[in-house]
């Protein structure tokens, strides 16, 4: 069996130039930084990180949609990592609502079966979570639920981030997670190295590797280093779920702007689920006020440590920005792992 050590060793005869590979996974970041992977990588390999953590990229609009739902009596359920990101009237849990935090959808169901009030489950994910929430709608929870649906599809981000250029990027470490659900067909798009990883840190090394030995047959192409959980097609049934449920909707993500096909609605015909149209709530745009730089680190153009309010005003007690609120966000993960500089 090949170690961690020889993986590493065998990285480092192959970088030969400066490269720069994007993860979009905040799970990857987590095991990256727990591991002190950056510390045994070759110095001209850089690893940055991208919009993976689907409570970061969460844009204030839909804070404060999921406020004005608590302003309106409901009750409002969710995952407890949403409760402390910052709207632009503060957050779910300053709120003094009547806010609950949920293990999943199916919870808030239970709730809104043993009230009489309106119950609004704020869905946040990306294709990971979808499926779930599709399955519960199928079930014809009671006419008192319904769901704010602010999900993310990630190839349409990749692809923004690849148009942009801003980030100069050499390839992609795909998300095992959500690879594990629709598979890596979809990202066979991109003329870019690729290879869908798993999260132990041999799983993270061998990824760069097989990065990297694209790069220097250059050449690019989806290469699997997760053959346990994920396949090409992925998981139809789940797949099929979540298309039978939701359609593409073109959505803002924190740090970008709109991006077409990029996020997941509820059909019409499930339309009395969706607290939107329920309720007339408008997702609305908000500009940026603060020296926050979580945009900047969920386009891959900057690091936490990079923030002036990194570890000081901003800090997992008191966060300015979302990423330094999820377990997922990569400051919450370098604040945790005391990184100064990746």
């Amino acid at each position: 069996m090949v170690t961690g050590t020889e993986i590493a060793a065998t990285l480092r005869e192959l970088v030969d130039r400066d490269l720069a590979y994007m993860h979009i996974c905040g799970t990857h970041e987590a095991a990256i930084a727990r591991a002190g992977l950056r510390s045994v990588l070759p110095e001209h390999l850089k690893i940055v990180m991208g919009p993976g953590c689907p409570v970061c990229i969460t844009p204030q609009g839909e804070i404060d949609a999921a406020l004005e739902l608590v302003e309106m009596g409901c009750i409002v359920a969710t995952y407890g990592d949403l409760l402390r990101v910052p709207g632009t009237r503060g957050s779910l849990e300053s709120c003094g609502g009547d806010v609950r935090v949920v293990q999943g959808v199916h919870k808030a169901v239970e709730i809104a079966q043993k009230t009489k009030k309106d119950v609004v489950f704020i869905s946040v994910g990306f294709e990971t979570t979808a499926p779930t929430v599709a399955a519960t709608i199928l079930t014809h929870p009671p006419e008192n639920f319904s769901i704010l649906s602010c999900h993310r599809i990630v190839p349409p981000a990749m692809k923004w981030l690849l148009d942009q250029g801003e980030a100069k990027l050499d390839g992609f470490m795909l998300p095992g997670h959500v690879c594990t659900v629709t598979g890596y067909e979809d990202y066979e798009q991109f003329p870019v190295p690729q290879v869908v990883a798993g999260f132990e840190p041999e799983d993270i090394l061998l990824g760069l590797v097989m990065l990297t030995q694209q790069v220097r047959e250059g050449t690019h192409r989806v290469d699997n280093a997760y053959p346990r959980a994920v396949t090409r097609e992925g998981n139809m049934k789940a797949k099929k779920l979540m298309y039978d449920v939701f359609e593409p909707s073109d959505v803002e993500w924190r740090g970008f702007p709109v991006i077409p096909g990029s996020g997941l609605r509820l059909k019409k015909e499930f339309g009395q689920y969706d607290a939107q149209k329920k309720f007339g709530i408008v997702f609305k745009h908000v500009g940026k006020h603060s020296a926050c730089i979580c945009d900047r680190v969920l386009r891959g153009i900057a690091q936490p440590s990079d923030c002036k309010l990194f570890g000081k005003a901003c800090s997992p007690q008191s966060p300015v920005g979302p990423c330094m609120v999820s377990h997922e966000g990569a400051c919450k993960i370098w604040h945790l792992y005391h990184i100064k500089k990746g």
